[in-house]
């Protein structure tokens, strides 16, 4: 009902439409651009696929990239979404599986070892965990600001916790991302839980760190 709302406003124009069907995160999000200009009105159309990044380095979108495939038909295929970095930089890409007793003190090391570099820091979470974090980087002295769906946080934090669902247009120097499954399965339906899982892991423009005491999400460790 969006697209079409928007069709019928330029009905009798040309119309340029931008987006990343792969960052849909909600079960209505289209399926296809075919879906989404027959809505606009506009079943003749040319695409162009921009899959060229500068943000996210390699080791980290080609990770991420593992998803699409299971997002949409034709994501995530030569020519039609697969993205490729234009950086030099290939980044950090670390993934730390653990113990469920010992996932607390994981995320601390992350966190640690990514403000031994420069840059932000956000610490992305599956959103019922956010207060048991906060508390377990207080008490390991980490000061942090946490980003909160309705208020925000205005305040200037090296160290940003994150609640996944509000991940969306954000970036950190570095990502520390905690269960990928508990985030992909907090979500109404498999299709919109990889999206959303696809967001939050490219948050990142110089390294990602996953830790996880549940095994990663299958599309995630297909190597073909």
């Amino acid at each position: 009902m969006q697209l079409r709302a928007v069709g019928r406003r330029c009905s009798t124009g040309s119309v340029t439409v931008l987006g990343d069907i792969a960052q849909g995160t909600t079960p209505w999000a289209t399926d296809s651009w075919e879906t989404a200009m027959r809505h606009l009105g506009k079943p003749e159309h040319h695409l162009e696929v921009l899959d060229r990044g500068f943000r996210v380095p390699a080791s980290v979108i080609d990770f991420a990239a593992r998803l699409l495939p299971s997002m949409a038909p034709g994501l995530g295929s030569p020519g039609l979404g697969s993205p490729v970095s234009v950086r030099d930089n290939p980044g950090e890409l670390v993934l730390v599986a653990t113990s469920a007793a010992e996932r607390p003190a994981a995320v601390v090391d992350a966190v640690r070892a990514a403000l031994d570099d420069i840059g932000s820091v956000g610490v992305i979470v599956p959103d019922a965990v956010v207060t048991k974090v906060s508390k377990s980087l207080q008490d390991n002295d980490i000061e942090h600001g946490q980003l909160d769906v309705a208020s925000g946080d205005d305040a200037d934090h090296r160290v940003q916790l994150v609640p996944a669902t509000v991940a969306k247009g954000l970036e950190f120097d570095h990502v520390v991302v905690l269960e990928p499954s508990d985030i992909a399965d907090a979500e109404p339906d498999t299709r919109t839980g990889l999206r959303r899982l696809y967001v939050v892991l490219t948050r990142a423009v110089t390294s990602l760190r996953v830790i996880h005491s549940r095994p990663l999400p299958d599309e995630l460790t297909a190597t073909d």
